[in-house]
């Protein structure tokens, strides 16, 4: 198959050409969204659209929270960030007054 150069830019803003002009994969990510969007809000018309309890959504982000913490060394500077917020605000700094 020829490629063709892509028709809008990806998000990193690189241009490489796409190997098809056909489907959802290839359209520009602003007409991808447009088309999702409209999909979306038929479903919640419809009625068929998923909506989440709180209990399903308590346990999503607890899962989430899980994974995320096992990463010690990205924990450490999460806490690292926010000792250093706490006491720039007590100061009565910004993050840009410490650069």
């Amino acid at each position: 198959m020829a490629e063709t150069m892509d028709r809008g830019s990806s998000p990193m803003g690189d241009e490489k050409p796409r190997k098809s002009t056909r489907g959802f994969a290839s359209m520009d990510p602003n007409r991808q969204k447009e088309i999702a969007s409209k999909g979306g809000r038929a479903a919640h018309a419809k009625g068929t659209a998923h909506e989440w309890s709180r209990d399903e959504a308590r346990n999503a982000g607890k899962k989430g929270g899980e994974i995320v913490s096992r990463d010690r060394a990205h924990m450490a500077s999460i806490g690292r960030e926010g000792g250093g917020a706490r006491s720039r605000n007590r100061r009565g700094g910004t993050d840009e007054t410490r650069r």
